[in-house]
């Protein structure tokens, strides 16, 4: 008789799943260290100076342009990388059109990498960058519409934090194609004031280029500060919520009011005799 062939369970097959894991997460990132090294270095190197980055990237024509996207996808991936001396760098080298569509396709790239693969990995691929506890904080995980709410104000604003939010969708239920459209459309703003001022400071219109720098930081601040209002008033209508349904306390019993309850009174001990 055949026999069947049964797959391995218990802790043998989940160590094989989490050396697995463990041995993705490092392939990934010996990539990105590579990528870093070989592209992101010497682009970073002419960033403060807008004639030496154009001609950097004009010498590699096509090869330029399509390089520079790879830094913006490996900027999403890197979460500490900041994204905005790089979307100013794409204004100057590119002009504020090109500059805003380059950095958008890198945007779309990377984070959708990072979405499929902390959909594959787990918790884990998110834990290289955040603590654990950083990321138990963020209460609406299971709750779509918060989290989409969320990410649409926090992308939206310029200067604010989203790179917890982009590895975090990929262990929620959301899928890829909305949450990759959601985010981009949000991140469009933020990426036209950067690329705009990097346009204006490439062809020497510094006063121009102050002038939307501090209408973006402007925007920021208030975005801020309505946000982490939003979130307080969140916060506690959740706490009110969780009082309310919490029962109420008794009151501790006074021992003495129970001993005259259980002493019988006078007549009741005449019946008993």
């Amino acid at each position: 008789m055949e026999t069947i062939e049964q797959k391995p369970t218990g802790p043998s097959a989940s160590r094989g799943k989490k050396i697995a894991a463990i041995a993705s997460v490092a392939a990934f990132f010996i990539l990105l260290a590579l990528l870093a090294v070989f592209v992101g270095v010497p682009l970073v190197k002419n960033l403060g100076d807008p004639a030496a980055f154009r001609a950097w990237v004009d010498a590699r024509g096509f090869w330029g342009r399509v390089l520079f996207v790879g830094v913006i996808t490996l900027q999403v991936i890197v979460a500490f990388i900041p994204a905005e001396p790089l979307e100013i760098a794409a204004g100057y080298a590119f002009g504020a059109v090109w500059g805003t569509l380059l950095v958008w396709i890198g945007l779309i790239l990377g984070s959708t990498i990072v979405f499929l693969f902390v959909r594959k990995i787990g918790v884990k691929a998110v834990e290289v960058f955040f603590p654990r506890e950083k990321i138990d904080s963020i209460k609406y995980l299971n709750n779509e519409k918060a989290l989409n709410a969320a990410a649409f104000i926090l992308f939206l604003i310029p200067g604010t934090p989203k790179d917890l939010l982009t590895y975090i969708a990929g262990l929620t239920k959301i899928r890829l194609l909305p949450w990759v459209l959601l985010t981009s459309i949000a991140r469009l703003p933020s990426v036209l004031t950067s690329t705009i001022g990097g346009d204006a400071i490439g062809t020497q219109k510094y006063g121009f280029a102050i002038l939307v720098f501090a209408a973006t930081a402007v925007a920021s601040v208030a975005g801020m500060l309505l946000y982490r209002a939003a979130q307080k008033k969140r916060a506690l209508r959740e706490a009110g919520k969780a009082l309310a349904g919490q029962p109420l306390a008794e009151p501790p019993a006074d021992p003495a009011n129970n001993a005259k309850a259980i002493e019988p009174t006078a007549g009741e001990t005449g019946k008993h005799a």
